[in-house]
């Protein structure tokens, strides 16, 4: 009997954990519902509330909340702050936000695609300014060119260095404003 194959059971258990977290936000939803509108709370640069349901923004991956870069100088700044007020500010000045929910994640969040009440796109905005980055995973390249500008023009996280949260420093994943490319995988 080959064993190689079965998942460990701590593996397996996650992975049970988070499609129950998924369901669970999904059936959360109003019967039938496949996207949700309102005023929306800003948790952090990609993701907000509303009407109490936590939806994360597609294909952009934003600084932590409590996340720190450092500028051109190599002063540090507090670039995940600075993603959040940004958020606030924008979907602040264009009443209700619309979300077309799309998926749920690993963390049972809804995640979605959405818009100010003037059509803008709110993650394409993000990484236009330079407050997110494209996540290709998801955005299968979507943002690509909104970033490429925002590089290009020192914009938000952009203008100095920061590591991608999540990974340890020596793990090649400090980010410039500098190159051509990246990965997030």
């Amino acid at each position: 009997m080959d064993l190689s194959d079965t998942p460990k059971p701590k593996a397996a258990s996650r992975k049970r954990a988070a499609c129950l977290a998924i369901i669970a936000a999904l059936v959360s939803l109003p019967a039938g519902a496949q996207a949700i509108e309102g005023r929306a709370s800003i948790v952090d640069g990609d993701t907000i509330d509303i009407h109490r349901q936590r939806i994360r923004l597609t294909g952009i991956d934003a600084p932590e909340s409590w996340q720190i870069c450092q500028n051109k100088n190599g002063n540090a700044y507090k670039c995940g702050e600075m993603a959040t007020r940004a958020l606030d500010i924008f979907l602040s000045a264009s009443t209700p936000t619309h979300c077309d929910i799309v998926d749920g994640d690993l963390r049972g969040r809804l995640v979605g695609d959405c818009f100010r009440a003037d059509g803008e796109s709110v993650s394409e905005w993000m990484v236009r300014r330079g407050y997110a980055m494209d996540w290709p995973r998801y955005s299968h390249g979507a943002y690509f060119g909104q970033q490429q500008a925002a590089k290009k023009e020192h914009l938000g996280i952009w203008r100095g260095e920061f590591i991608r949260h999540g990974r340890p420093r020596n793990s090649a994943a400090v980010m410039t404003g500098n190159e051509s490319s990246y990965s997030l995988g």
